[in-house]
Order: C-alpha cells, then sequence, then structure tokens
C-alpha cells in the first residue's frame, strides 16, 4: 500500500479511474491495535476508545477493502490470511505517515498522538522530565501516558503493548523482549543524617545486622536481585518493617523508623538522607530501554527513545560525547 492510504485502482486495468475508499487512518489505528493486542477490548483501552467504537472503526476498513480482516469467536480475534498480509503494509503506511510529520516542524506541532511509557517509580525522577519536556517542546500535540508500576508489570505492559516502551531492569532474558542498556544504578544505605552510619563512606551488609531494618517485601523486583546476591552471606540484616515499594521504603527512612538499602536513583534530592556505598559485596542493576523485540517502535515513540538516550545518559558520558570546540 502506498502513501494513496485511502484509494485503491480499479480492478480494470484499462480504466485510468482511482476509486476512493471510505476509511481514513483512524481505522487503520484501530485495525492495528486489534492486530496487535488479538483483542477489542485490550484495543479499546489502549485507544481511550469504547469496544464498539474500536468495532466499528474495523468494520468500516473491511467495508471499504470489501475482505474480512479478522475471524471473530466469542473468546478469541484471529487475523485472516487477507488480514496479516494488510497488517505490515498498514504499519508501513501509519509509520511513513507519522514519520513524515514528525520530520516537518510545523507539521510536527499539528500532529497529534500519544506515546505510552512505562518506568519503575525509582528511575521516574532521573530519566523522564528533562526528555518529556524537550519531546513536548518538539511535539506539542502528542500526549505522554507514563505508566510507573513495578518492574513486573512494566514487562507485562510492553509485552502486550500496553506500553511502546519501558524503562526497567528486566528483561534482558526474556526472548520477545530487546533490552537496552542506559546506565548501571548501584545499591546503597539509606539512613538519617543524624544517624550512626551516616558519616561512614562505605559499609559491609554484616554491618547492617546492627540496625533497625527496612526492607523490601517478596515479589518485588529488587527485592529479588539483592537476595540472589546475598544468599551465601551468613550475616546479614534481618528486617523488622516491609514494603512493597521503594518509594515507600525511602519514606520511612525519612522518617527516622530505621535504615534501608535502595536503589542510588531512588534516593531523594538536596541531601535529605545520607547514602552510603555498599560492599561485601557491592550490588547494581542495569537500567535500559526495553521494547518488543522484531516490531519497529512508532515514530513518534522512536522520536521519544532517541531523546531517551541523548538525556538520560549520565552527565559524564554526555560531556564526553561532545565534539570538542573548534
Amino acid at each position: 500500500m502506498s502513501a494513496a492510504d485511502s484509494t485503491v485502482k480499479c480492478k480494470n486495468q484499462n480504466d485510468s479511474c482511482v476509486a476512493h475508499m471510505n476509511f481514513d487512518l483512524a481505522d487503520l489505528r484501530a485495525f492495528l491495535a486489534v492486530a496487535d493486542l488479538g483483542s477489542f477490548r485490550a484495543a479499546a483501552g489502549s485507544l481511550h476508545l469504547s469496544q464498539s467504537a474500536v468495532s466499528r472503526r474495523v468494520d468500516k476498513l473491511e467495508e471499504a477493502l470489501g475482505v474480512d480482516l479478522f475471524v471473530r469467536t466469542t473468546r478469541s480475534v484471529e487475523l485472516t490470511a487477507i488480514g496479516r498480509t494488510f497488517v505490515h503494509k498498514a504499519r508501513g503506511v501509519m509509520n511513513e505517515l507519522e514519520g513524515a510529520l514528525l520530520g516537518i516542524a510545523d507539521s510536527a506541532q499539528r500532529i497529534s498522538g500519544e506515546v505510552t511509557v512505562a518506568c519503575v517509580p525509582s528511575a521516574v525522577g532521573y530519566f523522564l522530565p528533562a526528555v518529556i519536556g524537550r519531546f513536548h517542546q518538539l511535539h506539542a500535540r502528542i500526549r505522554v501516558r507514563l505508566i510507573d508500576e513495578s518492574s513486573a508489570d512494566i514487562l507485562l505492559a510492553v509485552a502486550n503493548g500496553e506500553a511502546d516502551l519501558g524503562l526497567t531492569y528486566i528483561g534482558t532474558q526474556e526472548p520477545d523482549i530487546e533490552f537496552e542498556p542506559l546506565l548501571e544504578d548501584p545499591f546503597v544505605v539509606a539512613c538519617p543524617r543524624d544517624h550512626a552510619l551516616a558519616n561512614k563512606r562505605r559499609v559491609t551488609w554484616a554491618e547492617l545486622a546492627k540496625h533497625d531494618y527496612v526492607s523490601l517485601a517478596q515479589g518485588s523486583g529488587n527485592r529479588f536481585l539483592l537476595d540472589q546476591a546475598l544468599g551465601p552471606l551468613a550475616r546479614k540484616p534481618e528486617w523488622f518493617c516491609e514494603v512493597r515499594h521503594v518509594p515507600a521504603l525511602v519514606s520511612l527512612v525519612e522518617a527516622g523508623l530505621g535504615i534501608g538499602v535502595v536503589p542510588r536513583l531512588a534516593m531523594p534530592p538536596r541531601g535529605r538522607l545520607a547514602s552510603i556505598a555498599l560492599e561485601e559485596p557491592s550490588l547494581s542493576r542495569t537500567i535500559g530501554i526495553i521494547r518488543r523485540r522484531g516490531r519497529a517502535l512508532r515514530p513518534a515513540a522512536e522520536s521519544f527513545r532517541r531523546l531517551l538516550l541523548q538525556l538520560a545518559s549520565p552527565p559524564r558520558a554526555r560531556r564526553a560525547s561532545r565534539p570538542a570546540a573548534s
């Protein structure tokens, strides 16, 4: 399918007429959402439409093309053979159009749409404000929807197409997920400024066992990383209070209830807490961008990804990448 996305040549090759077809880009977008998510209900949620509205748009597209694109049953929705062929052409049309408009300054201010980004809460403050701000300057009418959830939920949101891309520290072993590393985020001890450990530069895990310890709960991705690394240790801290999310742990430490181990990116600004390096062992997690393997991002999402790579790298790396002054 060419740039003339809403027209088709007449079947009679000797006839030079071009029949205008009664569908638009919104219908193509609905079709692609159903094809990607395998469900009219899921597609409706991703497009913020009613299920009946999505169904009407797909029906309109099928009527305009004169073919069935889906086989519908009470339990499932599957692409027909023609639908499987058409989905690639439809995605090419949408990507080509979005890319063309995003590349033109005036049009970029007029094009509307949405980019959905899933990000672990502990990394939101570090990665996203500058990126979202710059993206909004470049593409004022494209909305950014942020899913700030646990690492497992982020992986699921990207895998099922709810999010265009994700920022997390798991997914490197998933066959259907592409992981693009951004930076290493070490775990540190968080404690109040007046705590006995606050003036230390480094502490061991054995030392933490002497103090009131607030822990992340089982099932947390960060807790899983810590448990894996600390399994062989003979002496490790025992928690007296357990929470599910890193921001809640930081809040309890700020309130003076004890100490905790958190990713450095989760430390609050303005030095409200002391941050102490850990050793024996020292641990870190790799933060990266995840997306579905083998599927190109839509141009708007690709633009957001490039801004992430440009603006979310450590300051030292950004300075090193700048060309030398002439």
